[in-house]
This record gives C-alpha cells, structure tokens and sequence, in this order.
C-alpha cells in the first residue's frame, strides 16, 4: 500500500503547480498580492464594540502590510469609524448603509482623538469622497469596507 503515497503525492503537487501557473498567467505573468483588503468582524473581548482590521499597502512594491482598524459600536450604529494604530486617534468614517457610493468623512487632524466619545460630532465634515489609502503617495483610494456587519 505504501508504494502508492508517492504518485499520489506527486499529482497532487502537479496538480498545485498547474493551478499556480494558470493564476500567474491570469494575471499577466506576475503574482501580486491584493493592495488593500478587510478582515473579518472581532468583538472586543471587554468592550462593547467589535472591530475588522484594514490592511493596505502604501505603495505596490512596499513588502508586507501596514493596518488601521474599523471599529463599529451599537452606541453610534449609523456610521463605520477608522482608527490609525500608529497614532492612535480616529480618523475619519464611512456610512454603514453606504450603497456602494464612495463617500467618506476625513476628520481634519485637529478633531483627531484616541477616544470616539471624545470627538464632537460636529467635528465631523459632510460625507465625500473617499481619501487616498494611508501614507500612499499615488492617489490610490482605500476601498471600502465590505458591506457586513457584525453578529450582535
């Protein structure tokens, strides 16, 4: 029965290869990673809020991820609030029931805080386009979150 695992094996690695090569030629000959991509939702172990990390890339060829969060919290459902862990104060929202339209609100760095409940909700300008993703010099836009929400 032994002499078995080793074709077995090796198709299945033929098989991987194949699947690899069809994906990179799908993609024009090159594999890439996505530039900007959203986790699933966590619920704050202590806190009443959940939260899904945002992943992004400044530039296509930096190595790696750098990340800000999305925090949502039953106290202000309308909106999806982002947080820079880097120095740690929100940033800005996007509506929850958005429709797809890119629309955003960039606090201006003076309104920026480490406490959502220490942001006035004036402070807040009208909802407009969305920002270009973080510390990005290409004019690249974040993309919206995924249109989920949290189980509750």
């Amino acid at each position: 029965m032994s002499h078995f695992k080793l074709p077995i094996a090796a198709i299945l690695m033929a098989i991987c290869s194949l699947s690899f090569v069809n994906l990179a030629a799908a993609q024009g000959g090159q594999c890439s990673t996505p530039r900007q991509y959203y986790s699933e939702w966590k619920k704050h172990p202590q806190q009443d809020y959940h939260y899904r990390n945002y992943y992004y890339k400044p530039s296509d060829t930096y190595s790696g991820y750098k990340h800000h969060y999305v925090i949502y919290t039953p106290s202000k459902p309308k909106d999806l609030y982002y947080y820079n862990p880097y120095t740690k104060k929100y940033w800005g929202r996007c509506p929850v029931a958005h429709g797809g339209k890119p629309l955003y609100s960039q606090l201006p760095p003076e309104h920026r805080h480490e406490q959502l409940d220490q942001i006035p909700e004036a402070s807040f300008p009208d909802f407009g386009g969305l920002p270009p993703i973080p510390d990005s010099t290409d004019g690249l836009l974040i993309d919206l979150p995924p249109d989920d929400l949290p189980i509750l």
